[in-house]
């Protein structure tokens, strides 16, 4: 009843209607039916690689395989690196009807990026935005969320439907299930763990069209309150934390920086990523992108190895999900052994060393 009275008192619909301030009553209704229309605004960062990382590949197969269509796709990159190759690669992704690549001059800041994210849901009307739940996903998020005037669903693990999602909460503890009841669009980001392992389905159709930023966005990217003034970033062979197969992590039993360096030859050998608990983080045995936890990074590897780590509440929370854990602690009482599937009592400075010496007469060889 109420879509047959908008187009009665809609001045495009009825000519005769003489009432200017009935016609735009009904504009407005008719308008309102269909102001935001189903669709999906999905932000990846560039890493530098021209592939999609863990958190990124997680929110694009979130927004093909479980929120509404078409897509359209934001590539933040920094300008002069790989940004264009990146966006061309999700331009082929099926369901992705437009990419937009948004590249910085200098680094990439959240908060000039959040407000040329608003301008484009402003124009594009999208249901849902979506990123990983990775530190550039946590900055955004609620920056873009306040802008918008909407409530962030942060760390959503499964999509019950449209509105109503799965998140954990108490360090993953407890799942509780919550419904978006606002009006703006619902602002997701979503873990890697949860939408890592499923398949981007790719190829069905034509390629999206690739675009630059128009002026107003371009000039929302340059404006902010923060300044880029530089980065270190730690170069390594090894794979990406957040993404290899295999993790070897140690803890606050290891006691120096130079007993910790003892873990790098194990991961070497099986071609896995170093991690560390907040521990061993906290007193400077590791730099801090390697610690796996609530405030660190959440894996699930095929192989979690945990090394002098007690298994804190808070740390269980960022590698409970691993396929196979395995650990190793003098304490066997440590909490850790309850959630492993393998567990060695003794001393790790024993341990290690002859895990590795069997492993080399197996073919892993020492770098």
């Amino acid at each position: 009843p109420s879509l047959s009275l908008s187009l009665s008192l809609c001045g495009e619909r009825n000519e005769t209607c003489d009432d200017s301030q009935a016609s735009c009553l009904g504009r407005g209704v008719w308008e309102n039916c269909f102001r935001r229309l189903k669709g999906t605004l999905c932000v990846v960062e560039a890493q530098g690689t021209g592939d999609l990382d863990a958190a990124a590949k997680a929110a694009v197969v979130c927004a093909q395989k479980h929120l509404p269509k078409p897509i359209w796709a934001v590539v933040a990159s920094r300008s002069g690196t790989d940004g264009e190759a990146l966006a061309k690669s999700v331009a082929g992704v099926d369901g992705v009807e437009k990419v937009v690549l948004a590249e910085a001059e200098g680094g990439l800041l959240a908060e000039p990026l959040a407000k040329t994210l608003r301008s484009l849901v402003g124009k594009q009307e999208p249901t849902h935005v979506v990123t990983g739940s990775s530190t550039f996903g946590k900055n955004l998020a609620p920056r873009l969320a306040a802008l918008l005037d909407a409530s962030p669903v942060t760390d959503v693990l499964e999509v019950v439907d449209e509105k109503t999602f799965v998140r954990p909460i108490y360090a993953g503890n407890a799942l509780e299930t919550v419904k978006f009841v606002g009006s703006g669009p619902v602002v997701v980001t979503v873990r890697a763990t949860a939408f890592g392992s499923e398949g981007l389905e790719t190829g069905a159709g034509e390629a999206a069209t690739v675009e630059a930023l128009g002026e107003e966005e371009k000039g929302a990217m340059a404006g902010g309150p923060s300044e880029w003034v530089g980065e270190e970033k730690t170069e390594s062979e090894r794979p990406l934390l957040d993404a290899a197969r295999i993790v070897i992590s140690g803890g606050r039993a290891l006691k120096s920086e130079e007993n910790f360096k003892m873990l790098e030859g194990l991961a070497d050998q099986l071609g896995g990523a170093l991690g560390a608990s907040r521990a061993a983080v906290d007193a400077g045995m590791c730099p801090n992108d390697m610690q796996v936890g609530q405030t660190g990074k959440v894996v699930a590897p095929e192989l979690y190895i945990a090394i002098g780590i007690s298994g804190a509440v808070q740390h269980l929370a960022g590698m409970k999900d691993s396929k196979t854990i395995v650990a190793i602690n003098k304490d066997p009482e440590a909490p850790i052994f309850k959630i492993a599937d393998y567990g060695l009592v003794g001393d790790l400075f024993s341990i290690v060393p002859e895990l590795s010496s069997k492993l080399e007469e197996l073919g892993y060889k020492k770098e």
